[in-house]
């Protein structure tokens, strides 16, 4: 049984994908151990509670300095001794240490096709903004393990998605994470479970 933790910060729409593919068979062999945010009003930490997955807020407001916040999302994350952890829409730098200790053992989902649209400052609604800014024809979605660098790790996954006249950057978020992000990332986890993607 894979045993993952999922990095949240927001909506949880990622973490609502996994949750419903692994009870529909989609995702095997793997069970969510806890979920983690850094912001107490994510709506995703909702989503765990309904699921009856356990959920911790490990906000940065509560800790007098950086260093004390990371080790607090550390320890949030060793306290529940995942296999796998899956940053979905997580909006926090990881620590070097965490990056180390963990190291082929965290993916993450960004919402372009790698190399594009990506790198520091590049999450959310500005990885679409940027991409209907440059004109491209087409986007999509990436998982990538994560190393030390901002979405420079090993690339897993890609899903492309047409970009249509008249898009907005919303539209353009709502039909990549549904046609992309929704897809890939659920097919990556299981593809480790399964063995067929190597991680640690």
């Amino acid at each position: 049984m894979l045993k993952i933790a999922v990095c949240v910060s927001g909506g949880g729409t990622n973490l609502q994908a996994i949750i419903d593919a692994i009870a529909d068979g989609r995702i095997k062999n793997t069970e969510i151990v806890r979920v983690i945010s850094n912001k107490k009003d994510a709506y995703a930490l909702e989503r765990a509670a309904k699921a009856g997955i356990d959920a911790v807020a490990v906000a940065r407001g509560d800790y007098p300095d950086k260093e004390s916040f990371q080790d607090a999302l550390i320890s949030a994350v060793d306290e529940a001794a995942p296999d796998l952890v899956v940053l979905a829409g997580f909006l926090v730098v990881l620590p070097e240490k965490m990056v180390a200790k963990y190291n082929r053992r965290i993916i993450n989902i960004h919402p372009s096709l790698i190399p594009s649209f990506c790198g520091d400052g590049f999450y959310g609604l500005r990885v679409h903004e940027a991409a209907l800014a440059r004109g491209v024809k087409v986007t999509g979605a990436t998982v990538h393990f994560v190393d030390e660098g901002t979405d420079t790790g090993p690339i897993i996954k890609q899903k492309a998605v047409e970009i249509l006249e008249g898009d907005t950057p919303e539209v353009l978020q709502k039909r990549v994470m549904e046609q992309a992000e929704w897809k890939i990332l659920p097919a990556t986890i299981n593809e480790i479970a399964a063995g067929k993607i190597k991680i640690g």
